[in-house]
């Protein structure tokens, strides 16, 4: 088990700087487009932060995963692409796990992280202005 922890994170770091590199900088900023486009829309819609959402309103939950995944699943798969494309061509084997984690790292992290507090912000300066 140790082993399979300590390839995993050798794995991970290998990736800053082996083939494929650019995506540990466009995934994130696919991301955070997204993010900021639907946060802008939250904020004129009235929405609620969408972390806080997601975790405080289950009965909206499915509508709002659904809502983020139309955008933030985009990123995601193209991030699962690009790890198979690195993991076949470095290793000459597919890890699973390893592409879940650097998909979710690039692409939905940064998603989840950024659109609630852009709608905060953008709401913030609409009600500032009136």
């Amino acid at each position: 088990m140790e082993n399979l922890w300590q390839r995993i994170v050798e794995n991970l770091f290998g990736r800053l700087d082996g083939p494929l590199h650019f995506r540990f900088v466009v995934q994130p900023l696919m991301a955070v487009i997204y993010a900021v486009l639907d946060g802008i829309r939250d904020a004129k819609q009235s929405k609620p932060a969408y972390f806080r959402a997601l975790l405080a309103n289950p009965g909206n939950r499915k509508e709002l995963l659904k809502d983020g995944w139309k955008h933030a699943g985009k990123v995601f798969l193209l991030g699962v692409a690009l790890d198979i494309i690195y993991q076949v061509k470095v290793f000459h084997r597919f890890y699973p796990i390893e592409m879940l984690i650097v998909a979710l790292t690039l692409a939905v992290v940064p998603y989840l992280l950024l659109r609630g507090p852009i709608n905060r912000i953008i709401s913030t300066r609409r009600i500032s202005k009136q």
